[in-house]
């Protein structure tokens, strides 16, 4: 803010970057620790970042903006800094949905609870189905996100929505990466992924691992 102050008001400044006027003087008559200084430095620059993806950007496509940039940074400490900035991720759908989660299959609690960041790969896969349109017309594609790479690992692509559509997504993905010991697996608990056969492949996955 010190350095931003000369191009705009403190009181925006305040309020953009969630600090206290009297919180910011008051630091000022202090001195700053090399980390502080650090946070102060790399805050507007997340903010840009964060801005500039339309409120998309979680805390690794911010690192990769600022990698680009010649700032490296940690995902931990974007993480913690987007926190205080109180930045959050809105999730745009670019399809109408295509899972039916009206039906009477057992579903299983949300263990990832939208904690999206996750330290290492084969931790939490996530899945989905969207339709996407081609020469012959509109098809249904599933795909397994491992959230810890950040890669599609596994996919497959039909003209129905089945649960068969979804388990080859999935067996794909197995023959790609085995999921480490505990690794959560994330769905719309749509009836496709709530089915019996689908459930059997991930238990039988996760007593495997």
């Amino acid at each position: 803010m010190s350095m931003l102050r000369l191009q705009y008001p403190v009181k925006i400044l305040s309020r953009t970057l969630g600090v206290s006027r009297s919180g910011f003087y008051a630091q000022r008559s202090r001195p700053l620790s090399l980390r502080a200084k650090g946070d102060a430095a790399l805050k507007p620059m997340i903010l840009k970042a964060h801005k500039e993806g339309r409120s998309t950007y979680g805390s690794t496509r911010i690192q990769q903006e600022l990698a680009e940039q010649e700032v490296y940074v940690g995902r931990d400490r974007i993480h913690r800094l987007r926190k205080a900035l109180g930045l959050h991720c809105i999730q745009n759908r670019k399809f109408k949905a295509t899972t039916n989660s009206d039906h009477d299959l057992p579903v299983a609690p949300n263990l990832l609870d939208q904690e999206f960041e996750v330290d290492g790969p084969g931790k939490v896969y996530g899945t989905d189905i969207t339709y996407i349109s081609t020469d012959e017309g509109w098809l249904y594609l599933a795909g397994v996100k491992d959230f810890g790479s950040m890669e599609i690992i596994g996919y497959s692509m039909g003209s129905r929505m089945t649960k068969e559509l979804v388990q080859g997504a999935l067996e794909k993905a197995l023959r790609y990466r085995r999921p480490e010991p505990g690794c959560i697996h994330h769905s719309d608990r749509g009836s496709q992924y709530c089915a019996h056969s689908y459930q059997d492949l991930v238990k039988k996955c996760i007593s495997s691992s």
